[in-house]
Parts: C-alpha cells; sequence; structure tokens
C-alpha cells in the first residue's frame, strides 16, 4: 500500500504545484508549502480520514519521509482554514480533469435521459 500511496501523493503534488501558485507570506517562508497543505488535504479527503488528528498521526508515521514538517493540529487547523479557496480550488480542477464520473458512456450528459427514459420503460410493462 505504500507504493501505491507514494504514487498518489506524488501525482497530487505534480498536479497541484502546477496548478496552484504559493501565495506570498510576510517574513519568513512556512515550512510547509500551500501546495504541500492542499495535498495533504486533497489525500486525507480521498483516503476517508474523517478525524484530524488520526490524519496527522497518520502522516507524521506513514508519511514522515515525504513530509518532514507538518504543524500540529492547531497549526494545522489554522492553516487549512486560510487556504480554503486553494483546497476548493484544486478539488475542483481534479473533479474537471478527471473522466471517472463518466465511465459509462450511456451514464454521461448525453446518454443520462436515455437511461432513464429505458428505465421507466422498463416499469411501465406488464
Amino acid at each position: 500500500m505504500t507504493n501505491d500511496l507514494d504514487a498518489l501523493l506524488t501525482a497530487l503534488y505534480v498536479k497541484i504545484d502546477d496548478e496552484i501558485t504559493d501565495t506570498r507570506w510576510l517574513g519568513r517562508p512556512p515550512r510547509l508549502t500551500d501546495s504541500e497543505l492542499v495535498r495533504l488535504a486533497v489525500a486525507q479527503a480521498m483516503l476517508g480520514f474523517t478525524s484530524e488528528s488520526r490524519w496527522l498521526r497518520f502522516v507524521h508515521s506513514r508519511l514522515g519521509k515525504m513530509f518532514p514538517f507538518v504543524p500540529k493540529q492547531p497549526g494545522w487547523n489554522k492553516r487549512l482554514r486560510a487556504a480554503l479557496p486553494l483546497v476548493k480550488r484544486a478539488v475542483r480542477l481534479l473533479a474537471t480533469d478527471t473522466d471517472f464520473w463518466f465511465d459509462n458512456p450511456r451514464a454521461g450528459p448525453e446518454g443520462a435521459g436515455e437511461q432513464e427514459q429505458q428505465s421507466a420503460e422498463s416499469r411501465d410493462r406488464p
């Protein structure tokens, strides 16, 4: 699972880092960049972690090599709230970039009405 997880995080990093430019910070730059923060937030949602404390423990224990610095929970919450527009943009970007939603050609926007019509016809038959 570690290799698959590493591949997923690397692909997310490439996609998110290409599309989202880091915001300017006053003073010293943060130890965790915005693109890394967004990558972790998207991975948290994709992997189904609902508890932030469990997610942060998982990151520290299993992903420490990829992320040498991850803030503790209060810092994580503060940074994540501040980066919410970037997270929304990344999720929207990933959703529009993938064809996962329309793997079935009949389930796409063009075929949806046809599929509903067929199911309605099958219900009307005795």
